[in-house]
């Protein structure tokens, strides 16, 4: 009974500690307007306190990248009209299931790879990564990756500089946000480009990092754990049907951007249209937040 209780007190001391920090780094950070402040949540502050083991100095550093990168990037302004051309074979999409933590599950399906553009590849992934947060529930802070190999070659393959580049921009500009990537039967030519792409991995994202391979009975038993056989398309395993329609997710994506622009302040028209080929007009609110973030 008596360590139980000193263990109790430990974790409320952590605890405390860790909210003290949590303070600290936004006291440092100064105020926030526009919608850097609506980033800099004390959840946020978490994460990036989380991803430099909770040393503030180094977190301040990492935020203000951050914070930079946004304001100019500006990722939450990322229309679907603008990246749908990359979406069209389904090569990275929004599952409609979450896994057993609820978390948003994005499926990758690096063989339908239809662009050589980096550029085009990171910004198309930069707003499904916004879209998959806002898709959280509450309390949920992070997602799910799902990546199928069927189909893939190093031709499908994109650039080492380009993976380099998104495993960047995932690391040091969401940290913790992703909880689980599965790589699910990755062909063994795979091996060659995983041997240089895991070095620009951090130790903390390469935990969360899973070769799955449906023979392997130890594999299929970590499937079950992270998701339900009903929910999981049987690309990965499961029951279900993955199917995807691209106009329809195009239509689910226009919804998306008019929700996502409620989100940060700023009013957005969809137009007519739901081929993929939809635009949605940005209209900056009175007193545009868009000025603070830049």
């Amino acid at each position: 009974m008596f360590w139980k209780k000193q263990s109790s007190s430990n974790r409320e001391e952590n605890s405390a500690e860790k909210d003290a920090k949590v303070r600290e780094l936004g006291t440092a950070i100064g105020p926030q307007t526009g919608r850097s402040l609506k980033y800099c949540s004390d959840a946020c502050l978490r994460r990036y306190l989380e991803a430099r083991n909770w040393n503030v100095n180094k977190a301040k550093k990492m935020l203000e990248e951050s914070l930079k990168w946004r304001a100019t990037y500006k990722p939450e302004e990322i229309r679907w009209h603008e990246v749908a051309h990359e979406g069209e074979t389904g090569k990275v999409s929004r599952a409609n299931f979450h896994d057993r933590l609820g978390r948003t599950v994005l499926i990758m399906r690096p063989g339908m790879q239809n662009s050589a553009s980096p550029e085009g590849n990171i910004r198309h992934l930069v707003y499904l990564i916004e879209n998959a947060v806002l898709d959280l529930p509450e309390g949920q802070e992070q997602m799910s990756w799902l990546i199928d190999f069927n189909g893939w070659s190093l031709n499908t393959n994109i650039a080492i500089s380009t993976a380099r580049d998104i495993i960047y921009v995932l690391q040091n500009h969401y940290p913790e946000r992703l909880g689980l990537i599965i790589l699910y039967s990755p062909p063994r030519i795979f091996e060659a480009f995983w041997k240089v792409v895991r070095y620009f991995v951090d130790p903390k994202t390469f935990q969360k990092i899973h070769f799955v391979y449906p023979n392997n009975k130890s594999s299929m038993e970590l499937m079950k754990t992270f998701f339900d056989a009903e929910n999981l398309p049987s690309e990965f395993g499961g029951k279900a049907t993955l199917k995807y329609d691209h106009e329809e997710f195009s239509r689910l994506m226009v919804e998306e951007d008019v929700r996502t622009a409620k989100y940060w302040g700023f009013d957005i028209t969809p137009l007519n249209g739901i081929n993929g080929n939809s635009e949605a007009v940005v209209i900056p609110e009175p007193g545009s937040l868009a000025s603070a973030a830049s």
